[in-house]
């Protein structure tokens, strides 16, 4: 790269040094989230499969039914602690130290994996779902203060940001699963670590182009720190005595029971911020529009998380994966959904800039209508595929490689757009609290899919057409009342775009 590629020219639009035309921080936040993202889905692409695993080949030897509830109540869990990382970046400590103390909670966590023993194992697990629900809310929310000028220039910044996203989850999956086949379950799971440690040292390496991005919280509450250290003490107690073999549990009840407590919660919350937090009109009926979207977001992630669930089971058994005579790890065919989204992000960014431009773009609501259908989409093509397993065949890839496009095009016209869209509608003094809350479909979204996999029993194929049409239902039934509900929705969002 020559430096004529650099602007060092300070701008108050841009915010400071730019690069490409974007603020010189955005690359720094886009390999923060790379190396994190390529720690989370490396974990993702074996969690589930290290738990089916016989004992005697490393694994936990858990069904199908409790590793599925389990590995949605993980995922669930890092989400859903994204809404105290955002209030804790709001209230106490400000957006880079939130970043920076998720990327180290994170790499301890991934190390306890990798420890070999089952407690550190679980411990590990604990660990990342704190980190991740640090990090994850405010380094979007950081993204978004890099563009106080709004508009389509903000939602091209995030398509790229994004694409960082997808080029972790595309090495993790790609990588992981092959040292875990070949190397070790524990050697899996070292490397998230080892990539998480690059995330932290480049983020104290380049954090001045930040600038006051995210440096200061929103407000200052004494009484803010004796919550956290009470909120901190209960994840001890708790951590204590499930590693302690004190309490056993149900892992299907407990994830059916937290999906209805995190969705009362939500809608609360956001309810809360609404009616009693002093907003203004403006503000109050933005409120409304994300309550719309945020239920559209939720059913979105239930139907995509199966990727990580159900599809990875159905990779394992009932997918032919020789390739010239080299068979491809189960977990490597999560790669294929981080490729298309690569590759069509740049075409997306465009199309919404130039769409923009001439006065026609789609709106937040209409675009969650379109990747609710290409999600249902997605899901009519493994009904079909289950269909012919029932015959006692092994299906080609290119059923799941047909049903990770569909995905791939849904996830770009949501997604991104939520993101864009949060920062955007978030009241000021909320906004790490409310990208909090977007994260917190995905926890909803994850849970519910643990939920939905859970009856999924690999022994059984019979099983499989019955939980693909029923997803192919929720994408479709939820896409068509978010475009009825569009210019409804259009009117709360009281002119942003």
């Amino acid at each position: 790269m020559s430096t004529a590629d650099i602007d060092t020219r300070s701008d108050s639009a841009m915010g400071g040094p730019t690069l490409f035309g974007h603020p010189r921080g955005l690359a720094t936040l886009f390999f923060t989230e790379m190396w994190e993202r390529f720690t989370y889905y490396g974990i993702q692409s074996i969690l589930i499969l290290f738990m089916v695993a016989a004992s005697g080949r490393g694994g936990l030897a858990f069904s199908d039914r409790n590793a599925s509830a389990i590995v949605g109540l993980y995922f669930g869990g890092t989400y859903l602690l994204s809404l105290l990382g955002g209030w804790i970046a709001d209230r106490l400590v400000g957006g880079q130290l939130a970043v920076l103390g998720g990327g180290i909670l994170i790499t301890i966590g991934n190390a306890l994996l990798a420890a070999g023993s089952r407690r550190a194992f679980f411990l590990g697990l604990v660990f990342n779902v704190l980190g991740v629900g640090l990090l994850k809310p405010n380094v979007s929310a950081t993204v978004g203060e890099l563009y106080p000028e709004g508009g389509s220039r903000r939602d091209a910044g995030f398509s790229i940001f994004y694409m960082g996203i997808n080029l972790g989850s595309l090495l993790g999956p790609l990588l992981v699963p092959i040292v875990a086949r070949d190397v070790g379950w524990h050697a899996g799971f070292a490397l998230p670590a080892v990539g998480m440690l690059f995330g932290v040292v480049q983020f104290l390496a380049t954090r001045r182009y930040l600038g006051d991005s995210g440096r200061a919280p929103a407000v200052t509450q004494r009484r803010s720190w004796l919550a956290l250290a009470g909120f901190g003490a209960l994840i001890v107690v708790l951590t204590t005595v499930t590693l302690g073999g004190w309490v056993r549990f149900d892992p299907v009840a407990l994830s059916a029971g937290i999906s209805w407590v995190v969705a009362v919660l939500m809608a609360l919350y956001l309810l809360y911020m609404a009616l009693f937090a002093g907003l203004s009109g403006v503000e109050r009926r933005r409120v409304f529009a994300m309550l719309v979207l945020f239920g559209a977001s939720t059913v979105f992630w239930m139907g995509y998380m199966q990727m990580f669930a159900s599809f990875n089971l159905f990779a394992q058994q009932y997918t032919d994966r020789y390739l010239f005579g080299w068979k491809m790890p189960a977990g490597d065919m999560q790669i294929i959904d981080p490729v298309f989204v690569i590759a069509l992000a740049p075409v997306f960014a465009a199309l919404w800039v130039r769409l923009g431009r001439r006065g026609r773009d789609l709106s937040s609501p209409a675009k969650f209508a379109w990747g609710l259908l290409l999600l249902g989409a997605g899901f009519w093509v493994m009904y079909v595929a289950a269909l012919r397993v029932l015959h006692g065949q092994q299906v080609s890839p290119l059923w799941l490689t047909a049903t990770y496009f569909l995905d791939a095009c849904g996830e770009l016209c949501l997604s991104p757009v939520g993101l864009s869209s949060t920062t955007k509608l978030a009241p000021r003094r909320f906004a790490g609290q409310t990208m909090g809350l977007w994260f917190l479909t995905l926890a909803l979204g994850s849970i519910l899919a643990g939920l939905l996999s859970s009856d999924f029993n690999a022994a059984h194929p019979s099983t499989l057409p019955a939980l693909f049409l029923k997803l192919f239902w929720w994408g479709v039934i939820g896409g068509v009342l978010m475009l009825l509900a569009t210019p409804t929705v259009k009117r709360l969002m009281s002119g942003v775009q």
